[in-house]
């Protein structure tokens, strides 16, 4: 097997645009998670959080961005893809992302609660697995965890 070259010279601008896209939800009162899901330098998928808008727990914003590239793609795997978040995936995602054959995952700020890229186990990593998912953290993480905390900052001021 070759071994697969990375090309991160567009991570930021991806993860800027992740950035606008959770801005997006966090004007619609979802908190701020943005994805962009990127396969031969185009964008082909892209969302944000948005489960109390369409009353979906799974609506979240890595599985908005892969619906939509698998109907873009009329494909339900997308191999050589990446995947850029503004927040390390929780385990419903990295599973989805496992099974749809992304290859790449960057994401931003970490989720100390709930990531299980690297925060709370590296499911990525795991032998079971028939996928092998690479993963960089820390892309414009400062920018990331700042939307996040100025939306709950917000909220909790509202009374939220």
């Amino acid at each position: 097997m070759r071994p697969q070259i990375i090309d991160r010279s567009r991570d930021q601008e991806f993860m800027r645009l992740a950035l606008e896209l959770a801005a997006e939800g966090a004007a619609l009162g979802e908190v701020p998670v943005g994805a962009v899901l990127v396969q031969h330098g185009q964008v082909i998928g892209q969302g944000f959080n948005r489960p109390i808008i369409d009353s979906d727990p799974s609506a979240h914003a890595e599985m908005v961005a892969i619906r939509a590239a698998a109907k873009s793609a009329s494909n339900y795997r997308l191999p050589g893809s990446t995947l850029y978040v503004t927040l390390e995936p929780c385990s419903m995602c990295a599973g989805l992302i496992v099974h749809s054959r992304v290859a790449r995952v960057v994401y931003g700020a970490l989720e100390p609660k709930a990531g299980i890229v690297q925060s709370q186990g590296q499911f990525f990593s795991q032998g079971f697995l028939n996928h092998r998912v690479m993963f960089e953290g820390g892309v414009l993480a400062e920018e990331c965890g700042t939307i996040l905390s100025e939306f709950f900052k917000a909220r909790r001021a509202k009374g939220q």
